[in-house]
């Protein structure tokens, strides 16, 4: 990979990395959110709902660190 490429991917990745802090503060807002649902609420649809869509959010902001990763140790090379 010549160094224009590696740099361009270099800016990409700190951008990405931006936005992976933003994802990360709004899953913590979520879980927040989810962890302050009162006792009665929390066997509801849209709890379990909500709920679900939390793990799937920790899920994707996981596997775009590791895309991350492989995108930083693919331009050590």
């Amino acid at each position: 990979m010549n160094a224009k490429r590696r740099k361009e991917i270099t800016n990409c990745l700190e951008s990405i990395a931006d936005q992976l802090a933003r994802l990360q503060e709004l899953k913590d807002d979520e879980r927040d959110y989810l962890d302050n649902v009162p006792e009665n609420l929390q066997s509801s649809e849209r709890y379990e709902k909500d709920d679900m869509l939390y793990y799937e959010l920790e899920g994707a902001i996981e596997s775009l660190e590791n895309a991350v990763d492989e995108l930083e140790e693919a331009t050590k090379n």
